[in-house]
């Protein structure tokens, strides 16, 4: 009698546990989903904000289309890539938009119209706030991805990971080659 009460009492504290880390990963999971929406929200605004400050710069007769059509099809890439939630594929085209947008605004000094048009200069500092706070989000991403996939690793949590398949997330990183500086010198160079 006291064996079964023993073994009953096990069987229960055991799917108590097992429920326990269940509910650990399920919340995990909606963290991550989480902090994506709140990544797709300002990568929303952004795109909207984008082409507004491109026909600003078109109105300057002599901006450099290179730099324009950069980040246009840089916020396509962004777009396409966060339509279909593929992280690995925004982070590359969230390197190229840095990327273009750079250029854009340091290509944007050598125009003192530009530089001094009100509109640009509202689009600019949205768009430069935009990015910021996208790069705050991106973190708080990261850091719940990172959390799942330490917790779905560790033991016991990988045995029920494992039997309700809890799998991996993929962090959000930019593109190495995305990285580097915007070569200004070069930039003022060629204009």
């Amino acid at each position: 009698m006291i064996v079964t009460l023993v073994v009953i009492v096990l069987l229960v504290a055991l799917l108590f546990y097992g429920v326990m880390i269940y509910n650990n990963l399920v919340n995990l999971k909606h963290a991550i989903s989480q902090a994506w929406a709140n990544i797709d929200v300002l990568l929303k605004q952004r795109h909207d904000e984008l082409p507004k400050l491109v026909e600003v710069c078109k109105q300057s007769m002599h901006f450099e289309q290179e730099t324009l059509e950069r980040v246009v099809r840089a916020r396509s890439q962004v777009q396409e890539a966060r339509e279909a939630g593929n992280v690995r594929s925004l982070g590359r085209a969230e390197g190229a938009m840095r990327s273009g947008l750079g250029a854009l605004f340091a290509v944007a000094e050598a125009y003192p119209d530009l530089k001094t048009n009100e509109t640009f200069q509202h689009l600019q500092a949205r768009i430069s706030g935009l990015e910021e706070s996208i790069a705050d989000r991106r973190e708080f991403y990261n850091a719940a991805v990172n959390a799942n996939n330490v917790r779905i690793e560790q033991f016991p949590d990988v045995i029920v990971a494992r039997l309700l398949a809890f799998g991996p997330a993929e962090l959000f990183k930019v593109a190495s080659g995305e990285r580097a500086d915007v070569d200004l010198k070069g930039l003022f160079a060629a204009s």
